[in-house]
């Protein structure tokens, strides 16, 4: 009984520890977007206008690392799933640089730089 007893106490505390959500790490900057017309992003294929695509800073591009994951990205209340395709070397750490699709879930083209906040996936 006692080996029994163990092996419950041992799964249900692995269990509690996969339940743990991650903490959330939330990115605040601008976003703005941009026109890969079918360009070679930095991640090496190539993207279309029509693309949920997202460029990051430098420093979260970190060298290609984080190519092809997704970010939720969310502006007053609207939200858009992005694969992170390129680099956006004029951005602060924070700041995206989406195409036009991405850009158009959350904003009107006309606004051009907007202020949202985003975590990756």
């Amino acid at each position: 009984m006692f080996f029994n007893a163990a092996i419950v106490a041992v799964v249900a505390a692995v269990a509690s520890v996969h339940a743990a959500p991650a903490a959330a790490d939330t990115n605040y900057g601008d976003a703005t977007y941009y026109y890969p017309n079918g360009g070679y992003g930095a991640c090496g294929a190539p993207l279309q206008n029509t693309d949920f695509i997202v460029a990051l800073s430098a420093d979260q591009y970190a060298g290609g690392a984080n190519c092809w994951r997704h970010i939720g990205v969310n502006y007053q209340g609207q939200w858009v799933d992005a694969t992170i395709g390129d680099l956006c070397p004029g951005c602060s750490s924070g700041s995206i640089d989406l195409s036009p699709s991405a850009f158009q879930q959350l904003a009107s083209l006309d606004a051009g730089r907007i202020q949202v906040s985003w975590d990756f996936e």
